[in-house]
């Protein structure tokens, strides 16, 4: 009987993974909500927490962001969609044995700022130098380092902070800031951290749609042709025409041809006048 009902038992045990639906994992709109991951869950309520680490190199197809590592957390789930928030990032540890070498000076600090809407960041950079440097020049560099950093973080948002540290701008900025005081030969932010989330809603600008334009058939181009310029040849056309008998030249001697054809038309009516008053009055006395 116990084993009969031991059986029964387990027939009745549901399969837990038959019952788990599979939700896209989708970045924030200031990634463009690129998928990051999938994940299983019986129930979206217990989504909501999870900690997605991707690197920058899946979401841009950029292998040179290979060693950049971004940590995204689930904040809402809607129509089988995990949307998430930002976290904060490392860099591999491989990348940062690279940028240390001996007898050269690492200068790193941790600072927390607060962005222009209302998130509290915390923030962690370093700087290297090609030869080894007094504990005086490392305290300039810090207080550099850190009025660059609060700065940014007060004239951007969030995301546009995010931006500027993956991009290397913050970097940049400390550079050129700390070039007069010591010259520097490399600054990262190897960590960020992000304790509070924005409180305060900033519409950020909108990205412009690329307008799509449909392949056609190369057109050749005829030259615009006005009302005007189609009449005014032919008005100079007409002009010349009416002006080129005018200016035709004669041929030399045509005068004194026309001259004595003249005479001798003259000759030939004097000759007709002579010749009739002569046959009257021959005929006159034949009469009589």
């Amino acid at each position: 009987m116990a084993k009969a009902r031991s059986r029964a038992a387990a027939r009745k045990v549901k399969d837990k993974w038959k019952a788990k639906n599979w939700y896209n994992v989708l970045a924030p709109a200031s990634f463009d909500h690129v998928t990051i991951a999938e994940t299983l869950a019986d129930e979206p309520e217990k989504l909501v927490g999870r900690v997605t680490e991707v690197s920058l190199q899946d979401l841009t197809n950029d292998f040179r962001k290979s060693h950049i590592k971004l940590f995204f957390r689930v904040s809402s789930v809607e129509d089988g969609k995990a949307n998430t928030e930002y976290v904060g990032h490392t860099l591999t540890s491989d990348y940062l044995r690279r940028m240390i070498r001996r007898k050269r000076s690492k200068i790193d600090a941790v600072y927390d700022v607060t962005t222009r809407d209302g998130a509290t960041v915390r923030i962690k950079p370093f700087a290297t130098t090609d030869r080894r440097i007094q504990n005086s020049q490392k305290r300039v560099i810090r207080e550099t380092m850190k009025q660059t950093i609060t700065q940014m973080a007060k004239a951007s948002t969030l995301s546009e902070f995010v931006k500027h540290i993956i991009d290397g701008k913050i970097g940049v900025d400390i550079y050129k800031n700390c070039k007069t005081l010591y010259p520097v030969k490399r600054i990262e932010i190897y960590k960020t951290e992000v304790f509070n989330q924005p409180t305060i809603h900033i519409e950020e600008p909108k990205k412009p749609e690329p307008v799509e334009v449909p392949a056609e058939e190369p057109v050749v181009e005829e030259e615009p042709t006005t009302k005007e310029e189609s009449e005014e040849p032919l008005e100079e056309e007409i002009e010349e025409s009416k002006e080129e008998p005018e200016n035709v030249e004669e041929p030399e001697g045509s005068e004194e041809v026309t001259e004595d054809a003249a005479e001798e038309e003259e000759t030939k009516e004097a000759e007709t006048d002579s010749e009739e008053p002569e046959t009257e009055e021959s005929e006159e006395p034949k009469k009589e």
